[in-house]
């Protein structure tokens, strides 16, 4: 898995240190530390590919101009056996790089050498991370901002499985508290309203029609058999019914999102085997609780945050705080991972701090839990703000947002921006098939190719060893632009899997696409000219490699006609 860029800018950094350590040699330069050589694109072509400040870097330290310190690093440097065709000097002591356009084309060897594998890379070196995302409730279907949470977290999953990091998918399963327990007791209110013994569902219960039908299929199946149960027992056999029910249906709708997790977490598993307790007994040895009117609270202001807060209530009881610290307590000691990455709605801000601080009490870095604080999603209908499903009446769910716009578009579309921004979904727009919808665009641009490489294989043109292909006569702007764009594919899939920037990788694929468009509607890739049309065919085969490899990451289908 190469990373030509990576290299390119592996061998001009080294250059220009080679440069330096040369003039030092010679007397030119008085130096007992090289910088860091920083490389940046320059914002103008003609400016060349790449270009390094580190002549201005070095002023202070040498009290030259930077300019003269530019001209003795260039002077001194030597450039044989790499891709730098030539060195420039411009203005007040930029260096500027221009590139042989020989590394061009050995890029689309290494594609087509790699192909899926085209963009992965090892710089997460296994390190073990968790990826927690959606963690609803199951109480009820996921809403719109689940649906945004999922589509970001398992992105941002596969981008640090292709970056080399050891990743892990997980659900938290909030089995275990008040809600969970009014959910059995409203069952068992309706189960009794249907044997004709008058009930009510207690304050906070459950009113929903998924209820209702729970409590038909227990008639149907039993009848009146759990009367003779004592409530309790009654009660915890409902709820035990209707949780599987719900995780059942949460599972199902995700599985319909592309979404599969590789641990479902339970909650309640932390009471059963004593580790909410164990978790408490720590907190309290660490010095950082206290008890007053009968509560054991945690010191959370010693932690910048505003006020203390209660891990058991004066009826004994945790509270969610204490059971959320036991099962990242569990994250780090008892499964080991190194990071761990939770995503939760901007709503839950207050509650980041509190438990990094948490995490320190017990000895773990908080470092290693990293918060991603996801805005909320509106979505829209022509041109009009949208809370309720056309079908139900009721407020929008995951499930309804598949079935009107597809899971493609819906992954798409919560990937376009920033989990940081607000997002606008378009739900019009989600279903055009015009250049407008971008997961179109970027889908129609695959069927394209493989329409060009379906055509000219019925003519009998078609792909065969790369290596007898002149690929030196793809000269034209776009061609070269093209490529270029292909190039930083390697680069992307780093920095968003770094810096948890899932929306990086949409953007990227979209200028792919446009850079492919602008290119076939300027050059014709079936043409007189044999090896012309030969280099054109392995440009757009690796065009369509990499636009396969981000939907194939993105979990989104990549057609080959439409």
């Amino acid at each position: 898995m190469e990373n030509l860029a990576q290299k390119i800018r592996e061998q001009i950094a080294e250059s220009v240190k080679k440069a330096i350590i040369k003039s030092k040699e010679l007397g030119e330069m008085d130096i007992d530390e090289i910088p860091e050589i920083a490389l940046e694109k320059p914002k103008e072509k003609v400016h060349g590919d790449y270009a390094t400040t580190v002549a201005m870097v070095l002023t202070k330290k040498l009290k030259k101009n930077p300019r003269l310190i530019a001209e003795t690093i260039v002077k001194n440097m030597d450039i044989s056996g790499t891709y730098i065709e030539s060195v420039e000097i411009a203005g007040p002591g930029y260096i500027n790089f221009r590139l042989k356009r020989e590394w061009l084309y050995d890029l689309l060897k290494i594609i087509e050498r790699e192909k899926e594998d085209y963009g992965k890379s090892d710089i997460g070196k296994g390190v073990k991370i968790q990826v927690e995302f959606v963690s609803a409730n199951p109480t009820g279907p996921m809403h719109i901002g689940n649906a945004r949470g999922g589509a970001l977290g398992d992105v941002l999953a596969s981008l640090l499985s292709a970056a080399g990091y050891e990743v892990e998918r997980e659900f938290y399963i909030n089995d275990a508290g008040n809600q969970v327990e009014k959910l059995g007791q409203s069952l068992e209110a309706r189960y009794l309203e249907l044997l004709g013994i008058p009930s009510e569902i207690p304050e906070g219960g459950y009113h929903g029609e998924d209820i209702i039908e729970y409590a038909k299929e227990f008639v149907e199946k039993d009848g009146d058999k759990y009367l003779d149960y004592p409530p309790s027992e009654r009660q915890k056999i409902f709820t035990e019914y209707v949780l599987q029910k719900n995780i059942q249906k949460l599972k199902d709708d995700l599985k319909a999102y592309n979404i599969e997790y590789d641990v479902w977490f339970s909650e309640r598993s932390l009471y059963e085997s004593g580790e909410i307790y164990e978790t408490i007994e720590l907190l309290k040895k660490s010095g950082y609780t206290y008890e007053k009117d009968g509560a054991l609270w945690f010191k959370a202001t010693e932690f910048g945050v505003e006020k203390d807060e209660v891990l058991v209530r004066s009826n004994g009881i945790p509270t969610y705080f204490a059971s959320d610290i036991a099962y990242h307590r569990n994250k780090f000691e008892k499964r080991g991972f190194d990071i761990v990455i939770d995503i939760w709605g901007a709503d839950h801000h207050g509650h980041v701090p509190r438990l990094k601080g948490a995490m320190k009490a017990l000895g773990i870095d908080p470092e290693r839990l990293q918060v991603i604080l996801m805005q909320l999603v509106r979505l829209f209908r022509n041109g009009e703000v949208v809370r309720m499903s056309k079908r139900t009446g009721k407020v929008i769910t995951l499930r309804d947002l598949i079935d009107e716009v597809g899971t493609d578009a819906a992954r798409f579309f919560f990937n376009l921006r920033s989990y940081d921004s607000h997002l606008d979904f378009d739900l019009d727009l989600a279903v055009q098939e015009s250049n407008e919808n971008p997961v179109f665009y970027v889908q129609y641009a695959h069927a394209r190719i493989c329409s060009i490489l379906r055509n000219l294989a019925m003519e009998g043109v078609e792909l065969k060893e790369i290596g007898d292909i002149d690929l030196s006569v793809l000269k034209e702007e776009e061609e070269l632009d093209l490529i270029r764009k292909l190039s930083e594919y390697p680069d992307e899939i780093i920095q968003a899997a770094k810096k948890y920037e899932p929306h990086r990788i949409t953007r990227y694929v979209l200028d792919l696409a446009s850079l492919f468009h602008t290119f076939y509607n300027s050059c014709r890739v079936k043409n007189e000219d044999r090896n012309l049309m030969m280099a054109r065919l392995v440009l757009v085969d690796c065009v369509r490699i990499v636009i396969k490899n981000v939907l194939d990451l993105m979990k989104i289908s990549a057609p080959e006609k439409m």
